[in-house]
């Protein structure tokens, strides 16, 4: 997946917004919340950042083409980066991405999720 793809995947859930930050990173958010940034790798390569839940930061910590977030998981948050970008983990990043999409929004009131139009059939949130 390259910058082209994430974005327009990211920007496919609804409520999102995007913002260019933190060195010059693409920042996705949902409800003023970040869910997933495009950026913000150590060297030129892509790479793909996004929260997810205690197993999956558990498992994913161990795989190849993944590591714990810089930053988000020095300070205990359950953030990955995907670095392998070749695109044989593209499938795996959308699921991902996701999940993501959906802890945050999730997190968001109830009110908040009516004002965007977010709905989760068949969901206890």
């Amino acid at each position: 997946m390259n910058y082209e793809e994430f974005n327009q995947f990211c920007g496919s859930f609804v409520g999102t917004s995007h913002v260019v930050q933190w060195g010059n990173s693409d920042v996705w958010k949902v409800g003023g919340k970040v869910f997933a940034i495009g950026g913000w790798s150590h060297d030129s390569k892509a790479a793909f950042t996004f929260k997810t839940s205690e197993l999956n930061f558990e498992f994913l910590s161990d795989c190849d083409g993944y590591q714990p977030a810089p930053y988000f998981a020095s300070r205990g948050m359950k953030w990955i980066q995907q670095i392998e970008t070749s695109g044989a983990l593209d499938e795996d990043l959308k699921y991902y991405l996701s999940e993501s999409y959906r802890l945050v929004a999730c997190g968001l009131s109830k009110r908040k999720q009516k004002e965007l139009g977010i709905s989760f059939a068949n969901e206890t949130l």
